[in-house]
């Protein structure tokens, strides 16, 4: 959900009322602009969007108010598009009166996920008070069904999960579900944050309690947020790090792991666990310097072409508030194009989010019925009986489309067997169908899980390249199949597309065909990385070179055998202490790199608040980014923390960058913005000095001349020596 950071390298308030920016201005036909919440709200936080059964596009957020000035917060407010890009506020899912027993009367309802789970929705939703104790942050997930996305909605009588009292006292975290349909349909329910970590747990059938033993997943101290999806074999878990709410120092992202298990162990694309004190994940979003800070918590949905998108919020850093300084951070819905590279999922091939116009989701289609009306002018009867009423389809036989089709596609439609013992569609002389516990394509076929219930709805998809057929069944279209079969065509697919019923009818659905979409295959190119500028550089070989400057000179750093080794010092540079010490030389004009080694032994699992080492960008005592190496409680990150003067006083926040290793290799990217001047550093880190995970940007304004340098400190309690190889530049 993006709240609270435990502790106080990030330490954030427990206000966890969201996002907003001005109406985005009309970005043509076919393209979109974000905030795609900007038509009915200011801020619209931790969303997760459903195409509902009607064929629209419903988004969830969590309790707040909607707009500026408007003060009362909202319970799970509700909004409805027809093409994921323009929307408008529905209503909300809960009456100001509305709770469950448990519930306190002052609880809110945050980071709602919604399912079609049977023949219902089912809404998860963290309570954020309840009545089993005086604590004010007793949370748990709770539950409600409705039989649409826009309600009504009726809560469970009981939590999901119930509030979990914490070993060092308070409660855990039992915040942020995220449900999903494993491959063998067993429903799995993820939940909590940086006070216990995130674990799952298995779900009753009906999805409405938790049974069994949950399993953790991903450790404590880094990880929010979760949201899980299958694809190609793998699960994989996307989950938000760092602080979500510190205004215009928010360096809230997202990373990922996967596992061939729905409960793990998850790892990153280097094999890094998520589950342990040096927790790995490999980078999904993050900021790249444009106007959007803080993006994180995150859902994701397939458009009709089969591209995928992330939806999340994100914080615009010229209006970090949603009122006035230090209130509700105004966090707004944003909308972009998720790639799949080598296995791997990324925003817009890794470049960030987008803030000027893009091309706009596929929400339409060469074919695209819902059957609102009885009329079927553009299908043909080649057999049985269909009648179209209620926005559904019923039929048995053969019903045909009068619009040929061909080329790359995807075909899809909501399906249900009412009576008939095989249903589906026929797609170039081929026949995709569902029944007999089976998903079957032509020749090819594969068992449904057992206690797969077919009379539920379900999508049944089916995506054509060239002459590979791909077919899926699904009970969300929320990365959940539960069935996936594949076929080689003998001859490109083209013709008509045929829905077909047997022995009985079944209703179809939100038909669709679309042009197939086209995957992205290369990522954006990392920093460029140069030639050593040697005049700029030190590899103390020779003492500590004159150019180096002193802020808040510490003696006991001394240059010996080849490295600087500086004793982490009992001081710090965040806030208005300003006790560390800081270790300066001029950078080169232009963009350059700045790197350096830096091994520092902060052990693992124990707690080590907050000891750190690495380099910082500096201008001042109240605005600097630092990206070092740092123990935060059981955890060992890489942190890229940042500090800039606000409303007259510093703010913190920061950002989480790779793995680190007791040897750690960390680079600041620097580059001028041509339009605006500013500085943009872009931070990098290393286990080995050869694979670098690329991460946050921070950005000092045109008129600063940031400096480069090292720092050490956080604490001296155990004694620590940070050693540093080199600082150099490169062009």
């Amino acid at each position: 959900m993006g709240h609270l950071r435990r502790g106080g390298v990030l330490a954030a308030v427990l206000t966890l009322l969201l996002a907003g920016a001005s109406p985005a201005p009309a970005a043509g036909p076919d393209r979109y602009r974000n905030p795609v919440s900007a038509g009915f709200a200011d801020t619209f936080a931790d969303p997760v969007v459903v195409r509902g059964d009607d064929g629209l596009w419903y988004a969830f957020g969590t309790s707040d108010p909607l707009r500026e000035g408007e003060g009362t917060p909202h319970r799970v407010p509700i909004a409805r598009s027809a093409d994921l890009v323009d929307w408008s506020y529905v209503g909300d899912a809960f009456a100001p009166d509305q709770r469950p027993a448990y519930a306190a009367p002052g609880a809110a309802f945050w980071a709602p996920d919604v399912r079609r789970l049977g023949g219902r929705w089912v809404m998860y939703m963290t309570v954020t008070d309840t009545t089993v104790s005086a604590d004010t942050f007793d949370t748990a997930v709770g539950v409600a069904t409705a039989p649409s996305p826009a309600g009504p909605w009726t809560f469970a009588d009981e939590p999901v999960v119930a509030p979990r009292p914490g070993a060092g006292g308070g409660y855990l975290w039992t915040i942020d579900p995220s449900q999903l349909t494993g491959a063998d349909g067993r429903s799995w329910l993820y939940y909590g944050s940086y006070y216990g970590g995130i674990a799952v747990t298995e779900l009753s059938p009906d999805g409405l309690r938790a049974v069994g033993t949950p399993t953790p997943v991903a450790v404590d101290n880094k990880f929010e947020g979760a949201y899980v999806l299958r694809r190609d074999g793998w699960y994989y878990l996307f989950a938000s790090t760092a602080n979500c709410c510190a205004g215009p120092a928010t360096g809230y992202s997202v990373q990922v792991g996967r596992a061939r298990d729905p409960r793990g162990p998850f790892t990153d694309r280097d094999g890094q666990r998520l589950d342990v004190s040096r927790a790995g994940g490999t980078p999904v979003l993050t900021q790249n310097g444009n106007r959007w800070i803080g993006t994180g918590h995150n859902a994701v949905l397939t458009d009709l072409s089969g591209q995928d998108w992330i939806a999340y919020h994100a914080i615009d850093r010229a209006d970090p508030y949603l009122d006035e300084p230090f209130g509700v951070n105004e966090r707004p819905m944003l909308l972009d194009r998720l790639d799949w590279i080598d296995g791997w999922p990324t925003v817009n091939a890794g470049a960030g989010p987008s803030d000027g116009a893009r091309p706009a989701p596929v929400t339409t289609g060469r074919i695209d019925a819902r059957f609102a009306t009885a009329d079927l002018r553009d299908w043909r009867v080649e057999s049985g009986t269909w009648r179209a009423a209620g926005g559904v389809l019923t039929g048995t036989g053969a019903l045909a489309s009068r619009t040929r089709i061909g080329g790359d596609l995807r075909a899809e439609t909501d399906l249900r067997l009412t009576g008939a013992t095989t249903a589906g569609l026929r797609l170039g002389g081929v026949d995709v169908r569902v029944g007999g516990g089976r998903l079957t394509a032509g020749s090819a076929g594969t068992p449904l899980p057992a206690g797969a219930d077919l009379t539920d709805r379900h999508t049944l998809a089916i995506e054509v390249r060239g002459r590979q057929l791909v077919a899926t069944l699904s009970p969300s279209r929320l990365g959940d199949p539960v069935a996936r079969v594949s076929l080689r065509l003998p001859r490109p697919a083209t013709g008509a597309l045929t829905l077909r019923a047997q022995d009985g009818p079944a209703e179809f659905d939100n038909v669709s065909v679309a042009r197939l979409y086209r995957p992205v295959r290369h990522p954006v190119a990392p920093p460029r990385v140069g030639p050593v500028l040697r005049g700029f550089s030190d590899e103390f070989t020779g003492g500590l070179d004159p150019a180096w400057q002193w802020v808040r000179q510490d003696p006991a750093a001394t240059v010996t055998g080849g490295a600087l080794r500086w004793p982490v010092q009992d001081a710090d540079l965040s806030g208005t202490g300003n006790t560390a010490g800081v270790l300066l030389r001029d950078a080169p004009t232009g963009d350059y790199v700045a790197e350096t080694k830096v091994t520092l032994d902060l052990g693992e699992d124990t707690v080590r608040n907050y000891q750190q080492a690495g380099l910082v960008a500096y201008v001042d005592d109240d605005r600097f980014a630092r990206l070092t190496q740092v123990a935060i409680w059981n955890t060992r990150q890489v942190e890229y923390g940042y500090e800039l003067p606000f409303a007259g006083q510093p703010v913190y926040g920061g950002s989480i960058v790779g793995t680190p290793g007791t040897t750690t290799w960390l680079r600041l990217a620097h580059h001028v913005d041509r339009v605006t001047g500013e500085h943009e550093f872009r931070a990098g880190s290393s286990r080995d000095g050869k694979h670098w995970t690329w991460g946050a940007v921070w950005t000092f304004p045109a008129d600063t001349t940031p400096r480069i340098g090292l720092v050490a400190h956080g604490g001296a309690t155990p004694a620590v020596t940070a050693e540093f190889d080199y600082l150099r530049f490169h062009r």
